[in-house]
């Protein structure tokens, strides 16, 4: 693997695992003992992986490439929604390079092929404790269908395997270097002066935009149309009443509805 890797930013040091219980959990362990920005934690299988909002991540053993980054961005805790949005960007450009099937967003974090969920992001910020509101690290935790998906009855949204979009085997180190590659492409955007361009970049992946959804949040359900979203990352819905809400990720769960 080190090899595969040879010549790019993130992914160094690696830690493979045959079998652990999250990737994401390790590489935080990692990163609170001071592991440096690059890391990367990657596990053939996962026992206890998740989702957004603790939500249960099925990575039965090669099947899938599921690994973590340990990213130290100087940047303000604020700014810690674009790592979703870079996240997700890379995530779909490697797709496509190593893949050549096209691939697009679910608001806020998942990855779709022909409408179908192959993969998740979850990012995990922690801020410094100085009272500056600056981001000491960033967990990017990524999970990725390649050989096989979840069944109907294991998913809350059907879901789909890479291998059988592309019609072919995609070797999961070559998907692996295409992702990092295009996020240390894209890592120098976190600080440009103007988010616009990767906030325009994200939003035009993203599905559903102008189409009815519900997002069911604590606070309650909102009806509407998806509207937009702002650089923040926030989804805006148009209620049927005329007036707009803006609903951060969080714990939300968004689905589409037939007009």
């Amino acid at each position: 693997m080190l090899q595969a890797l040879a010549g790019l930013r993130f992914g160094h040091p690696v830690y493979l695992f045959q079998r652990i219980g999250s990737t994401n959990d390790e590489a935080r362990r990692l990163a609170q003992a001071q592991a440096p920005e690059g890391l990367m934690v990657v596990a053939e299988e996962q026992s206890a992986g998740r989702g957004r909002a603790g939500r249960r991540w099925i990575t039965p053993a090669g099947s899938a490439l599921a690994f973590s980054l340990v990213l130290r961005p100087e940047a303000p805790t604020a700014q810690a929604a674009r790592l979703s949005m870079l996240a997700g960007l890379a995530v779909c450009e490697g797709i496509e390079q190593a893949a050549g099937v096209p691939a697009s967003l679910k608001w806020p974090n998942d990855i779709l092929l022909a409408g179908q969920k192959v993969g998740g992001i979850l990012v995990e910020a922690v801020s410094t404790s100085d009272g500056s509101e600056r981001l000491e690290f960033a967990v990017v935790g990524i999970g990725i269908n390649v050989a096989t998906a979840p069944g109907a009855g294991e998913v809350d949204f059907p879901a789909t395997a890479l291998n059988a979009q592309a019609g072919r085997t995609i070797e999961r180190l070559d998907l692996l270097h295409a992702i990092l590659e295009r996020l240390e492409a894209r890592y120098p955007a976190l600080n440009a002066p103007d988010p616009l361009p990767l906030h325009a970049d994200w939003s035009a992946r993203l599905v559903w935009l102008g189409e009815p959804v519900v997002a069911r949040t604590p606070s309650g359900e909102y009806a509407g149309r998806a509207e937009s979203t702002d650089p923040d990352g926030a989804l805006v819905i148009r209620l049927d009443s005329g007036q707009r809400v803006r609903v951060r990720a969080g714990d939300v769960r968004l689905r589409q509805t037939v007009s």
